[in-house]
């Protein structure tokens, strides 16, 4: 399954979580590190638990606290045994951090889902995580958390744009993911209000590569998963690249509605009917 959408939710705020469901998000994150102060993190544990032991109608991963903290064995003692469909790994620094979360959990352990740059030293780690596949659901990154660790006064310009540095560091995620083989997933976009803007970074998102998206409000979601869907002309489109090619097996370029076409658009065409879907 594609992941287009996943929508974080505060593990300590449980009423919440019903709601968040029903938005349409391919998958949640019940979060346990940044959203939930260190007193409320015992409660939202519990309450993570009860709601991946119930009917669980989405897919639910689990953001769990830095490995290095004091709360993650709490963590993991009570989450693996709810069977979470994933782990959302904040502080990640490299396939390192990935063979260290699968030592503490053990044979439990689900796939993981790498917050990939929120340290100077995570940025230098991009390209390691082909060696953790096989235990990687995707990789994502942040624009947050990196610029308050190396003393910077923000990752954004006025108009919202990220500085050259993130876009950088933006860019080292998409490719660690497609060289990993595994999903690159665009992060947040924080302006819950500005819907047109949304629309624009998902679009942009997409257009360079990115597979999903996560979310920090249900009334993100019908927007990401729009913009991460491919539409009836693409896969008309793809369709088509693909028939061309199985007709003509042993050619490199074609010619299709007087434009050429050769591997790298049978490849981009196999790509989309695979994020299409059935159908």
């Amino acid at each position: 399954m594609t992941i287009r959408s996943l929508l974080f939710v505060p593990g300590d705020r449980p009423e919440r979580f019903p709601k968040a469901a029903a938005s349409g998000a391919d998958a949640l994150i019940l979060d346990l590190e940044d959203s939930v102060s260190p007193e409320n993190k015992p409660a939202a544990r519990a309450a993570i638990a009860q709601w991946l032991g119930g009917e669980r109608p989405v897919a639910s991963f689990v953001r769990i606290n830095p490995l290095d903290s004091e709360h993650i064995r709490a963590d993991l003692d009570t989450i693996l045994a709810a069977r979470p469909d994933g782990l959302v790994l904040p502080k990640s620094v490299g396939a390192a951090s990935i063979w260290q979360l699968i030592e503490i959990a053990g044979r439990e352990c689900p796939p993981i889902l790498p917050i990939a740059t929120e340290t100077a030293s995570a940025v230098f780690g991009l390209g390691s995580y082909g060696e953790v596949a096989d235990h990687v659901a995707g990789l994502t990154w942040g624009a947050e958390d990196l610029p308050a660790a190396i003393g910077a006064a923000t990752s954004r310009n006025p108009d919202g744009s990220y500085t050259q540095p993130y876009e950088m560091v933006r860019a080292l995620t998409l490719f660690g993911a497609h060289a990993a083989g595994v999903a690159p997933i665009e992060t947040v976009y924080p302006n819950i209000a500005d819907v047109a803007g949304l629309e624009a970074y998902v679009a942009r998102g997409r257009r360079d590569g990115f597979t999903g998206m996560m979310a920090i409000h249900p009334s993100q979601v019908a927007v990401i998963n729009a913009g991460f869907t491919p539409s009836e002309a693409e896969i008309a489109h793809a369709r088509t690249v693909i028939a061309l090619f199985a007709a003509n097996p042993g050619a490199g370029a074609l010619k299709l509605d007087g434009k050429m076409v050769d591997r790298p658009h049978l490849k981009q065409a196999e790509m989309i009917l695979a994020r299409a879907g059935p159908g």
